[in-house]
């Protein structure tokens, strides 16, 4: 018993200090990043694709190569560099407890660019996630980092500029900490959705949601038919909204959402913070299916079961308002931005009993709180507790595959209900090849085109296993094609068209490019790469390579399933 006393003080000590509030961070404590006029491509959390958005996009007036800076004094403590995601990324951390990011850079100031690029030789690597030991490369507030760029998935040029609670990997919303955006223009509400909840549950009449659209009148948004809403039973609404920023025609993320009922606040958010690890759950603070339907991106305002997001404060029986006292209501959305400009949607609802027949269960229902799957002779699919952020009448299904395919389509539910995280898939191959088995893979088929996308997997005694990140229509195929390379600077294998780079583009037909390795005489050189453009460049480097004399140049690039092409060539430079 006494052994057990200092430990139970030891929890309530470590519980304690855990759960206290964090402390404020200066709001004067950053300078801005930049030294140019801001205007926004994109906001603090604003609906992205499985993720909120980290930080806020800084357009750099449609060029690269302009000075960033940092933002506080620090030390570098991460260095990545991708074809995907931030691209060129330094992570800088401050003595306050931060770090703050900087993205999709074209290229670091030179004791950076030499410290990495020294490693990347060192590994014979382009793509790189470095860790840095505190000290080695520290910068003042305001002394120049890097140069801003359109490196990794960026869709044009810009600065991508984060604050983070390093510790506790909690993002912080930039626009909090007086950033140069001017912003008095009042945020956008282009439209209400009503969903019937509860299997009773039903919006004018019907079982199915309803979107409304609405019109400005007199500072304020009104829906466009202005009429009262019949419902019955438990029903949520959602709201298609977002922000704009003066002078700038990019549509971005609102900050804050309350909706009230009568007066009564039932939900409510604002995007001070999201903490990192729970970003996922973005799929069930939006209307996927939405989204995966039309592209529209909609506030969904009120909580699936499934949704653990610590963003919201005020739920209130979830968000979800029972209409079942055949009485009128009154609803309220007030919508702000992160500079405190308002606006706000008014209608009502009007409770109306309808009685609807029993829905029909087309498939299992798979339940979000407990691990659901199929498994039979052909095929073992597995849905683990958490993966779903509400119950699913699962639709599962097998029909006839294609010729080339090695096994049936299987229906794996759709596309439009999210999963928080890849779920097991295990495929049995039919009359599949010895000498293929090491090509073939899971592929996720479209239902009205019928083109593939592999989802990747390795065979093991007969099954095809791996991890799927979305629902769908699935099959086994195979890849034989190995990439294809295509110069850009050498002609004929020998003539050198560009005088300070190599240049190739690289693609694949399916599995996608794995590796890639570039030769000159034998020794390894940088090619970077830009996945977008499908893109590969080397520039030669006189540090490393001697000048004034003929070369040899091998290029390899292999796929996912292992098929390789080699290009060759003799120059002069």
């Amino acid at each position: 018993m006494k052994r057990l006393i200092p430990i139970i003080a030891f929890l309530i000590i470590s519980l304690s200090a855990f759960t206290q509030p964090l402390q404020p961070i200066d709001a004067n404590y950053y300078s801005a990043p930049m030294k140019i006029p801001f205007f926004l491509a994109g906001n603090f959390a604003e609906l992205r694709p499985n993720h909120f958005h980290g930080g806020i996009d800084i357009k750099t007036q449609g060029r690269t190569g302009i000075p960033v800076y940092a933002a506080a004094e620090g030390s570098v403590s991460r260095i990545s560099i991708s074809p995907t995601g931030y691209g060129n990324a330094l992570y800088l951390d401050h003595p306050n407890g931060t770090t703050t990011v900087y993205g999709h850079l074209e290229r670091f100031v030179p004791k950076i660019e030499d410290y990495i690029r020294k490693i990347q030789y060192e590994k014979e690597t382009f793509t790189i996630d470095q860790v840095v030991p505190v000290g080695t490369l520290t910068f003042k507030k305001g002394e120049q980092i890097a140069f801003s760029g359109n490196a990794g998935a960026s869709g044009g040029p810009h600065l991508h500029f984060e604050i983070r609670r390093t510790k506790e990997e909690i993002l912080l919303n930039p626009l909090l900490f007086h950033m140069p955006v001017n912003d008095k223009t009042k945020p956008i509400i282009q439209a209400l959705m009503v969903y019937p909840i509860s299997d009773d549950a039903g919006v004018s009449g019907k079982q199915q949601p309803l979107r409304i659209p609405t019109v400005l009148a007199g500072g304020a948004y009104k829906l466009k038919n202005n009429l009262p809403i019949p419902v019955w039973g438990k029903i949520g609404f959602g709201l298609q909204a977002f922000d704009l920023l003066d002078g700038n025609p990019n549509k971005c993320g609102v900050y804050s959402i309350k909706l009230s009922v009568d007066d009564k606040l039932i939900y409510s958010f604002a995007m001070d913070d999201v903490v990192l690890e729970e970003n996922k759950y973005i799929n069930s603070h939006m209307d996927y299916a939405l989204a995966i339907r039309t592209g529209q991106r909609l506030y969904r305002t009120w909580l699936q079961p499934g949704n653990k997001l610590s963003i919201y404060d005020v739920v209130e029986k979830k968000g979800i308002y029972q209409a079942t006292d055949k009485k009128p209501h009154h609803v309220r959305y007030e919508v702000t931005d992160a500079y405190g400009n308002a606006t706000s949607l008014a209608f009502t609802i009007q409770s109306s009993e309808v009685k609807f027949k029993p829905l029909e269960r087309v498939g299992e229902q798979f339940k979000y709180n407990r691990n659901n799957h199929i498994r039979n002779d052909d095929i073992e699919f597995n849905l683990p507790e958490g993966a779903l952020y509400d119950d699913v009448d699962f639709r599962y299904a097998r029909q006839a595959g294609n010729p080339k395919f090695y096994s049936p389509v299987y229906t794996l539910h759709n596309g439009s209900v999210p999963l928080h995280f890849a779920c097991p898939l295990r495929i049995k191959a039919v009359n599949l090849p010895q000498n293929l088995e090491s090509k073939v893979m899971l592929a996720q088929v479209d239902p009205t085109s019928g083109r593939v996308y592999s989802a990747t997997g390795k065979f093991t005694e007969g099954w095809v296993e791996g991890n799927i990140r979305v629902l769908g229509n699935y099959a086994l195929v195979v890849d034989t094609v190995a990439p294809k390379i295509i110069p850009l600077s050498i002609a004929n294998k020998k003539t050198l068209q560009e005088s300070t780079k190599l240049r190739f583009t690289i693609t694949d037909n399916l599995s996608g490019i794995e590796t890639f390795r570039g030769t000159i005489d034998d020794h390894w050189v940088l090619f970077e790469y830009d996945l977008k453009n499908n893109l590969i460049t080397y520039t030669f480097d006189k540090g490393r390579m001697q000048f004034g004399k003929n070369h040899v140049l091998n290029l390899e690039v292999t796929d996912f399933k292992g098929n390789n092409s080699t290009y060759k060539a003799n120059f002069y430079k």
